[in-house]
């Protein structure tokens, strides 16, 4: 269960450092106890993101089955996807 403090504080540190590997190893190192996954929004289908901003979107996970799946739900949820919102088209 991941909460929703947790998905604040971690939006709040993307914000000052921005959305990047470097980020999300910093993250595991403050909050080892939660999954983190940083890839760009283009790559997620289909979840609404449980945090939205300008630069970067972020998901939850449920790690609970064997595979790992998108979820909505916080109590469910063992790990966030960084997601980086871009221009790719320019």
């Amino acid at each position: 269960m991941i909460e929703e403090s947790t998905v604040q504080k971690v939006a709040s540190l993307v914000q000052q450092k921005g959305p990047s590997e470097e980020t999300v190893k910093e993250l595991r190192t403050l909050i080892p106890e939660v999954h983190f996954t940083y890839c760009f929004d283009d790559d997620v289908c289909g979840p609404k993101p449980a945090h939205e901003d300008e630069k970067f979107n972020i998901y939850l996970v449920d790690g609970t089955s064997h595979c790992a799946s998108f979820t909505s739900y916080l109590e469910a949820a063992s790990g966030l996807v960084i997601a980086e919102l871009g221009d790719f088209c320019a």
